[in-house]
């Protein structure tokens, strides 16, 4: 099981050549049409949102992918959703979206993937074309709005439609239409998207929450956009407020670590490090995606965030090592691509990747009031991670006699990929999502060892004593 020491000037060309090369996936990205502009204009709802919808074309947005070092584009719908009080015209519009994307699909294979848009709010309509677009052609996932004309994701009214995809394991990617009601003064001074977006995603993830959506329709895959929204704020306080619901019989209880653990969470909207920290606050890294957003901004401004992303990710010493995650991996096996979309890494790196051994220690206070209960959280996925998990090496939970609110754990894999599969399985996922609000600080510090070699005797001579 383990393997020589490879050069280190191989993984660093590894580590520091260009992300890009690799086939980002962008799971954020919109296509808008010319019969869908001119519903929109029949019924003077171009400007709905607030602003004019941006052009697109196919031509135009394989270039801005070449350019920016994209392999594939899940396209999605934009805001608004084409329905005016006539199901029929609506249902109309949004055949007419969903088989065009599907000849895009065919016509530039792996470049272009599809979430289907849904003929909302007319449930049974939009069940018969949920159907018709994941079983016929051969839609990756449906897009959903925050909310069709006041019906928001979570109302009940929404179930029959929950069903259906759940029982087609669908992805479900959502994206922030204009609240309804809305209130039209404060729209007209602060744009939707500056804040009312977020705002709206918040509200219906939340909603979703309270009615245990994805605990009861357990094979749906969410993808939450913009960072999560205001999410990680607002998931504290909720906790804090839920018994006291509950005892008065407002809310039911809310499973969070099931519901949570199907989120997943885009990164459109120019996101920082700050950003991505705070989304670890309610997620894991296996759950973050690259978004672009395009054609919102101009494919120069999106590069360059793209760029930019990318130099600040590479000089983070705790989430570098999670870079190929977010941009590629994460989605190929959201959306079961074919891992060649990024088929430029080179064998020497992947021999590297499989050959390099990751050794941390993770340096992590807990709230004294959680103390015994995350350290049986702790034990627990050490155990059946070096039991189950052949590439997990060791995982041993220690705390410091001086105080033993600081727990350190040295975690051993025999590579990367390694801790990558460890990071998915259900104990782990058990492990993050249950003891999130335990924890008050964490420092993932990586460590390079000094002599790999030796470390096979060291685990013998514990075997034998």
């Amino acid at each position: 099981m383990w393997k020589k020491t490879i050069s280190l000037m191989v993984i660093s060309a590894c580590m520091t050549g260009n992300v890009a090369a690799q086939g980002i996936v962008d799971v954020h990205c919109h296509n808008i049409l010319p019969f869908y502009l001119e519903a929109l204009e029949k019924h003077d709802a171009a400007m709905d949102e607030g602003f004019p919808l941006p052009a697109w074309d196919a031509g135009a947005h394989l270039k801005f992918m070449d350019e920016a070092g994209i392999g594939c584009s899940i396209l999605t719908m934009p805001a608004p959703q084409p329905y005016f009080n006539d199901t029929e015209e609506c249902q109309q519009t949004i055949r007419r979206y969903n088989e065009y994307c599907a000849k895009l699909k065919a016509d530039y294979p792996g470049r272009f993937r599809f979430c289907a848009s849904l003929p909302l709010p007319d449930v049974e309509a939009a069940v018969r074309e949920a159907i018709y677009a994941l079983d016929t052609l051969g839609a990756d996932g449906v897009k959903l709005a925050t909310n069709c004309r006041g019906q928001y994701l979570g109302d009940e009214e929404l179930d029959p439609l929950m069903k259906v995809l759940d029982e087609r394991h669908a992805v479900i990617i959502v994206h922030p239409h204009r609240p309804t009601p809305y209130p039209e003064k404060i729209i007209t001074t602060t744009p939707l998207a500056m804040y009312e977006y977020p705002a709206e995603t918040t509200r219906a993830v939340v909603n979703m929450l309270s009615r245990n959506v994805l605990v009861r329709y357990p094979n749906l895959k969410v993808v939450v956009p913009h960072g999560g929204s205001f999410l990680p704020l607002a998931l504290p306080r909720m906790k804090s407020i839920l018994p006291a619901m509950v005892a008065q019989g407002y809310m039911q209880p809310i499973d969070w670590e099931g519901n949570l653990s199907r989120l997943y969470f885009d990164l459109a909207g120019s996101p920082t490090i700050e950003v991505l920290r705070s989304l670890l606050t309610i997620t894991s890294p296996d759950h973050i995606l690259y978004g672009s957003d395009y054609p919102y901004q101009p494919a120069e401004v999106l590069t360059g965030n793209l760029r930019r992303l990318e130099k600040e990710l590479s000089e983070d010493k705790e989430l570098s090592a999670y870079t190929e995650m977010f941009l590629w991996e994460n989605a190929e096996r959201l959306f079961n691509l074919p891992s060649a979309t990024h088929g430029k890494q080179t064998v020497a790196c992947k021999e590297a990747e499989a050959d390099s051994m990751l050794v941390r220690i993770s340096e992590i206070e807990i709230y004294p009031e959680y103390l015994d209960e995350y350290l049986t959280f702790a034990l627990n996925v050490g155990a059946a991670s070096v039991r189950n998990e052949p590439g997990v090496i060791a995982i041993y939970p220690m705390i410091q006699q001086r105080d033993s609110c600081q727990v350190r754990i040295l975690e051993i894999y025999a590579s990367q990929e390694a801790y990558r599969h460890h990071i998915t399985t259900e104990h782990f996922q058990t492990y993050k999502q249950g003891t999130l609000h335990m924890v008050k600080s964490l420092d993932l510090v990586d460590m390079k060892p000094m002599n790999p070699a030796a470390m096979p005797e060291i685990f013998l001579k514990m075997k034998r004593e």
